[in-house]
This record gives C-alpha cells, sequence and structure tokens, in this order.
C-alpha cells in the first residue's frame, strides 16, 4: 500500500509503543512522512535502526521498509514544529480504584503545547490515547491553550480519533478498519484527518462524531465485547455443570445475524492492556457520576473467576500441593508477548496459592513474565514444560501447543481453557473449561 495516500502529509506521533508504532508504520505505509517523540531511547534506536519496537506480527516488516525513509523517532519535542498534524498517544495507566492516570498526557500536552508556541500557524492535535469523556476538551485543549497561547477551532485544531487495534493484529486491524472514528474541533480537522485515512475510508465508515461521543465510542465497544465474552463465558460454565458442549451451542448461536459468531469462545478469560483498563475505567467513571453498572461488574467478576475454575477441574483430579503442573502460555493471547493483565499470571498465582509447583512455558513472552514471577521455573520449550508434569493448564491458544506429545508428562492429566486441539483419548483425565 506504499504511495497510496492521496495527499502527503508531515505527521507526529507522541508516544512509541504499541499504539503510537504501529500507527508511526502504517502511516508511513501510506507514504505520509512520520517522527515519533519518545522518551525511551531503546525505542528510539530501534525505529531509527529499522527494527520494530514490540513484539507485533507485521510489525517489524514495516518499520524496516520505512525506517530512514519516510519513518524517524526522536526524543526531541522539537520535531513536531516540522509537521502538520500531531497524534497524541501515550499510556493512561489504571489506577487503583479503576480510575485512568492522566499524568503523563498531561505532562505529553504540557511539553507539546510550549513546543507549538514557538510554530507559526495552525496545527491540530490529535488524542490517540483512550481517555475517559471530557478529557480532550477539559485537560488537553485548555493545556495546549495555555502553553502554546494558540486557540482552540482558529490556529489550533483539536481531535479525538480512538484506535480499535488488537494487540496480535494491530498493523492489520489498522489496515482494514470497521470504521475510523473523529471527534473534532472544528470541519479543518475533520477535513484533516479526512485526507490522512483517505486510503482507508473506501471500505470503511468514516464516522464524524462529537468529541465525548469519540471518547465514549472507544470505550463502549471494548465494555461490550468483554461483557459478551463474559457471557459466552458464563453460559461455558452452565454448559460444563450440564454436560452439554459449549463450543456446539455457540456455534449455533453465532448463526443469528443479531449476535454474530465473533467472541464467541469460551474459554480463561480477557486480559491484556485494554479490556480490563477500559472497563474498569467506564465502571469507574459511571461512579463518579452516581451510577453503579451491575451488568459491568458482573462481566468483570465471570472474568476474574476463570482461572479459580481451571484450578478447581485440575484439584479434581490430582493433590495440587508439591504436584508439578505444567502451564502453556503466559501472554494473554497468541501473537504478542503482553502479559499485562493475563489470565495465565491469575492462573500461576492459584496454582501458587494452592501449593503447586508450576513450571510456565510461552513462546515469546517468558521475559515479561518473569518480571511479575522472577522466581518460577520456566522451560525453553513446550515439550520441557509437559516433561515428567503430574499435570498441564493450558493457559494461552499458541498453534504450537496444537500438535504436542502429551505422553512425555509423569500423569497425562490436562485442563484445557482455550478448547486447542487435543487427541484426548491420549490423555489419563482431560477437562475442557467450558465444554
Amino acid at each position: 500500500m506504499t504511495d497510496t495516500a492521496s495527499e502527503r502529509m508531515a505527521v507526529s506521533i507522541v508516544g512509541a509503543g504499541y499504539v503510537g508504532s504501529s500507527v508511526a508504520a502504517c502511516l508511513a505505509e501510506f507514504g505520509h512522512d512520520v517522527v515519533t517523540v519518545d522518551i525511551d531511547e531503546e525505542v528510539v534506536a530501534a525505529i531509527n535502526d529499522g527494527r520494530s519496537p514490540i513484539h507485533e506480527p507485521g510489525l517489524p516488516e514495516l518499520v524496516e521498509s520505512h525506517a530512514g525513509h519516510n519513518l524517524r523517532a526522536t526524543t526531541d519535542y522539537d520535531a513536531v514544529l516540522d509537521t502538520d498534524l500531531t497524534f497524541i498517544a501515550v499510556q493512561t495507566p489504571s489506577r487503583e480504584d479503576g480510575s485512568i492516570d492522566l499524568a503523563v498526557v498531561r505532562a505529553a500536552t504540557e511539553t507539546l503545547g510550549e513546543t507549538l508556541a514557538r510554530k507559526d500557524g495552525r496545527h491540530t492535535v490529535v488524542v490517540k490515547s483512550t481517555v475517559t469523556p471530557g478529557t480532550t476538551e477539559d485537560l488537553v485543549g485548555p493545556v495546549l491553550t495555555g502553553q502554546s497561547g494558540k486557540r482552540v477551532g482558529a490556529d489550533l485544531g483539536l481531535a479525538m480519533n480512538p484506535e480499535f487495534q488488537r494487540e496480535g493484529t494491530a498493523v492489520a486491524d489498522f489496515l482494514d478498519p470497521d470504521k475510523v472514528v473523529v471527534g473534532a474541533s472544528d470541519e479543518a480537522a475533520v477535513d484533516m484527518l479526512r485526507a490522512l485515512y483517505e486510503p482507508l475510508i473506501a471500505d470503511a465508515a468514516f464516522v464524524e462524531t462529537g468529541i465525548r461521543e469519540a471518547e465514549t465510542i472507544k470505550y463502549v465497544n471494548n465494555s461490550f465485547l468483554a461483557a459478551k465474552v463474559s457471557l459466552v463465558n458464563d453460559v461455558g460454565n452452565v454448559c460444563k455443570a450440564l454436560d452439554v458442549d459449549a463450543y456446539e451451542v455457540l456455534g449455533a448461536v453465532g448463526l443469528d445475524d443479531r449476535i454474530s459468531e465473533r467472541f464467541m469462545r469460551s474459554g480463561l478469560g480477557w486480559g491484556g492492556s485494554c479490556f480490563p483498563k477500559d472497563v474498569d475505567a467506564f465502571r469507574a467513571v459511571a461512579r463518579e457520576h452516581g451510577y453503579e453498572p451491575p451488568l459491568l461488574d458482573a462481566a468483570v467478576a465471570v472474568n476474574d473467576g476463570q482461572p479459580r475454575r481451571l484450578v478447581d477441574l485440575l484439584e479434581s483430579h490430582l493433590d495440587l500441593d508439591g504436584a508439578r503442573v505444567a502451564v502453556l502460555g503466559l501472554a494473554f493471547k497468541p501473537g504478542t508477548d503482553d502479559v499485562r493483565n493475563s489470565r495465565a499470571l491469575d492462573l500461576l498465582a492459584e496454582l501458587l496459592a494452592r501449593g503447586a509447583d508450576p513450571v510456565a512455558y510461552d513462546p515469546v513472552a517468558v521475559e515479561n513474565a518473569r518480571e511479575v514471577f522472577p522466581d518460577l521455573t520456566y522451560a525453553d520449550t513446550a515439550e520441557a514444560a509437559l516433561r515428567d508434569a503430574d499435570a498441564a493448564a493450558v493457559a494461552t491458544d499458541w498453534p504450537e501447543f496444537d500438535d504436542l506429545d502429551w505422553s512425555v508428562m509423569s500423569t497425562a492429566i490436562v485442563a484445557d481453557g482455550r478448547h486447542i486441539e487435543i487427541a484426548e483419548d491420549e490423555l489419563l483425565a482431560y477437562e475442557g473449561l467450558c465444554w
């Protein structure tokens, strides 16, 4: 898709994490000139060397292709002065009460505003970070105006453009979206984003809405999907109790076009950097405004209970105290090395609490998991994790787990949280979490 942009733009992106780096590489693929600004010198060096700073399918190829040409990185905010549009794509971590911490957004906005004070002419700032409704207009806009002296709607365009990229498919999701959502201060900002995304919107809906609505759409999108997964898991738990195959049931239910077959795989639950944080933030902001969201609370409760249920199934077949249990998968989903809010880590914590001796394996996420469980035993291969194990628990559905030699286990007892391909007749006992 190189050089498909109808109008070549100079774009700066503050933040080069999962969102910032993938958006930067994809916009470079469209032919735009893109510079990322990040405080992490290692990340900056990686991009400039043509290396992806994160594990994300498709991203290494794009970074390698465009670095040194129309994609670069820097720690210097002055880079924004040579661009027309700046995305803010920094982290918005959760506080203990579930609300989001906007300190990084504020700091980035302050520095951006100070820099823009030295720029003549109009500049457009687009919030890409996931922020609660009101943040763009009540925090980002005033801070930019105060630091730069520019007026929103006049010489400063202000917009919210939420991302809908999943880890593990971030590049594909950006290049083939269902929708592009834009909420902006004025039509000039909308027109700029419409031109920026011109290669996409021929096949995707371009949704022009209010800024607060754009912020809210992101939260509702993720909350709806998380609630759907939790409902599917709750149904799966009931089916398990009834000795009914939940996958056959849900496969048929998904044929109803009002429901669809997407997100109908019951199992260990959802995790990662988006669903847990966004659902918690949406619940927190609801409470701040006097509303208790019972359905979202229930979705979280069901999700939190799935790892315990899987351990219960293991414990129904053996005494876990001192048992060697192979845990297959540490990333919250296949295709990424991200272990943030991974159900696999909750599973490990539950096994340890019950006296088990887990040994864990993941093709790419071991080092990230080691930061959370530094004293845990990790294996170099799935087979090594299984060797002489008393039981195994499947926590991430990596494709390589579909063809394992379970005979190397001491006792072939498997609790499957992800419905992988397993020849059950080769095992002493097999328990599917929801089937």
